[in-house]
């Protein structure tokens, strides 16, 4: 297994199908909840809708550099959403996440330690490996938030 493998599992199992670290996974989370609740409000926390949509907005706009482009996304817009009003509205988001997700986790697969190795568009960003692992990092900590932000609602719920 090459090392670009090994980090495309990794990130399959935070976004699709694993159970090990967190015994869940972003697409059993948000399949499992409907628009009223991905786009419902607790207290100051971000929805989850809105949380699925940074992490999105992330893997969307690190494929371009993947294959060879510019990086053109700012972390200001990363919390952008657009206004979730109906299932159609999540069904949407959602499936461009999984779909980015799965094409991410391709493209990671087929860099070679070479790849890995060299500089992520600037040097103060260090190698494409250091920047994957952060994708993986960053995924795993708001698939926590996630996961609590629906046990809250789901709390709230049965009362």
């Amino acid at each position: 297994m090459t090392k670009g493998q090994f980090i495309a599992d990794r990130l399959r199992e935070v976004y699709l199908n694993g159970k090990w670290i967190a015994n869940t996974n972003y697409k059993e989370q948000l399949l499992s909840i409907n628009w009223q609740q991905a786009t419902q409000k607790i207290e100051s926390l971000n929805t989850i809708a809105a949380l699925t949509f940074h992490i999105n907005y992330y893997l969307q706009g690190l494929l371009p550099v993947l294959n060879g482009g510019k990086l053109e996304i700012s972390d200001k817009f990363s919390f952008d959403l657009p206004q979730i009003q109906s299932e159609k509205d999540w069904n949407k988001l959602v499936n461009e996440f999984l779909f980015n997700a799965e094409k991410f986790a391709d493209r990671v697969e087929k860099l070679s330690d070479k790849d890995l190795n060299k500089i992520f568009v600037e040097e103060k960003y260090g190698t494409y490996q250091r920047n994957v692992e952060v994708v993986i990092e960053h995924s795993y900590y708001h698939l926590g938030q996630i996961s609590l932000i629906k046990k809250m609602i789901q709390g709230n719920n049965s009362n």
